[in-house]
């Protein structure tokens, strides 16, 4: 009897990408979960905690939601640096007086 490895969630997101995750779940709306996940190789408990994050998501929302995420972390690196750079002149600032 051959046992195989556990896995965790992050490495089934690593091996799929999110618009596949999608697709693999909307293939549950067709078939039975247990054949899907054979299908693809994934636990049955690993769709449906796809699911419950992608549920409602359509592929090219995904798409959008990955290049909001991407604008949003490039935002806030942004303010940190903003905020990094007033704490640097207030301290220059305090010194002078």
């Amino acid at each position: 009897m051959r046992q195989w490895p556990l896995r965790r969630r992050e490495e089934y997101e690593a091996r799929y990408g999110d618009e596949q995750i999608v697709r693999i779940v909307r293939e549950t709306d067709k078939d039975t979960v247990a054949e899907v996940a054979k299908r693809h190789g994934i636990s049955e408990a690993t769709i449906y905690a796809w699911r419950k994050k992608f549920g409602s998501l359509e592929t090219d929302e995904v798409k959008r939601l990955k290049t909001l995420e991407a604008e949003n972390a490039r935002l806030r690196k942004l303010l940190v640096d903003r905020e990094l750079e007033i704490d640097v002149m207030k301290e220059i600032n305090a010194k002078n007086w």
